[in-house]
């Protein structure tokens, strides 16, 4: 029975249908941040065989590209390269190590103590926030630096506007499937109109093989890039959480006991110090696959073992990858508009279900300065040593967090 459920026609076509669902928001972060999806599509098919290992094959998850690396990413890439990048992300990953042995030993509780939602929101808005400049230079039609106009600006307007637009149409009146993919959807729309006034160049799609080895990218170790993106692992680590809780629901099991939150985040590390062995971007658990495990009712987790096989085949296709890289830079950044602003959103929603006042003087002082120091680009350190974006606003809310007495929140 269980080889029949792993490898039947249907198991196979539901895993390719699960693929689908998250290829948009998968491919988008490589796009975004300089690097290969064709690698991205690898790692994240790797990333979630490594995970169901972790977990012994019970959680129906698929892992790919996340999100909220996307800022640091760009930023680190430009301040140190992507070898030095992959490297401080391959640290990051190894943080959810630490984190699978405090929940194994300390409980959840814990990491809320260290973690609480007046320090998670405002650096999870940071990371939403601090680069929406490059979202919208690039719908603009400019290079995410403001640097040079890459596409003339009235052609690039249209072009950002009907992709954000088809965007929010799917996410908010899409139905079914439908809703699962507006990413995919602006992005096909925002193409097809770029095809439509031409200014689309093929070259790199002529000039690719069919099939070809991805360009992996091998990590290199540069303290200062490891200090920048560790501390960005803190809102994939809490969204990791949420993601679990949400997926238990949908099935009807608590996979928080089994196989336990820790056994979870040591495969979410896993998969993301895995994929920056590649040069790939960080995975984390994709709430579009958890929305089409719902709505498919298959709660097989063998379904994700073939969407990552599925994944890993699609990376050696180069053409494929080629053909992505043509999409113009006014589509992306349409999306991006509506995607950091998301981000921010999920932030400030964090700091709203806490439920705490604030505005009492605790609270106040810890997010105004986070969001203060994140948005205003400061900078601690010279070349040698620097703490600057995520990274600065994590270990300073931390730090407020640990030091300023709770009496002052009730002082007025």
């Amino acid at each position: 029975m269980e080889n029949h459920q792993t490898f039947s026609l249907k198991t196979i076509l539901t895993g390719a249908q699960m693929l689908f669902v998250a290829f948009g928001a998968l491919v988008l972060v490589p796009l975004l941040t300089g690097l290969d999806p064709n690698v991205a599509l690898f790692t994240a098919g790797l990333g979630t065989l490594l995970f169901h290992v972790v977990t012994k094959g019970q959680v129906p998850i698929f892992l790919a590209s996340s999100f909220a690396f996307i800022a640091p990413i760009i930023a680190s890439v430009q301040m140190w390269g992507i070898p030095a990048t992959m490297g401080g992300l391959m640290v990051a990953g190894f943080c959810y190590f630490a984190l699978s042995l405090i929940v194994k030993f300390k409980g959840v509780n814990a990491l809320h103590k260290v973690l609480p939602p007046v320090v998670v929101g405002p650096v999870i808005m940071v990371i939403g926030l601090a680069l929406a400049p490059v979202a919208v230079n690039m719908a603009m039609g400019k290079a995410g630096d403001g640097s040079a106009q890459l596409v003339p600006y009235e052609q690039a307007i249209w072009v950002s506007g009907l992709s954000l637009l088809v965007t929010l149409i799917f996410a908010v009146w899409g139905k079914g499937v439908f809703k699962l993919i507006p990413i995919l959807a602006g992005v096909v729309a925002g193409y097809l109109a770029s095809l439509f006034i031409g200014i689309v160049e093929f070259n790199a799609v002529t000039e690719a093989n069919w099939f070809a080895v991805p360009a992996f990218t091998y990590p290199e170790f540069k303290w200062q890039a490891i200090l920048f993106m560790v501390p960005v692992a803190i809102a994939p680590a809490i969204e990791h959480i949420g993601d679990m809780m949400a997926i238990s629901q949908v099935t009807g099991k608590d996979y928080l006991k089994k196989p336990g939150l820790h056994r979870t985040f040591l495969g979410d590390g896993l998969a993301t110090s895995a994929a920056s062995v590649f040069g790939g971007p960080p995975n984390t658990t994709y709430s579009e696959v958890t929305g089409a495990v719902m709505l498919t009712r298959n709660f097989n987790p063998r379904v994700m073992l073939w969407t990552a096989i599925i994944a890993i085949v699609l990376a050696f296709v180069a053409k494929m990858g080629a053909g992505l890289q043509t999409i113009p830079v006014p589509v992306m950044g349409g999306i991006m508009i509506l995607l950091f602003g998301s981000i921010a959103v999920v932030g400030l929603n964090t700091l709203v279900k806490s439920g705490e006042d604030l505005t009492a003087p605790r609270n106040l002082t810890i997010i105004a300065l986070i969001l203060v120091f994140g948005i205003g680009g400061m900078h601690i350190g010279g070349d040698e040593f620097s703490l600057q974006g995520v990274s600065l606003c994590a270990i300073l809310g931390i730090i407020l967090n640990a030091v300023l007495p709770k009496a002052v929140q009730q002082a007025n």
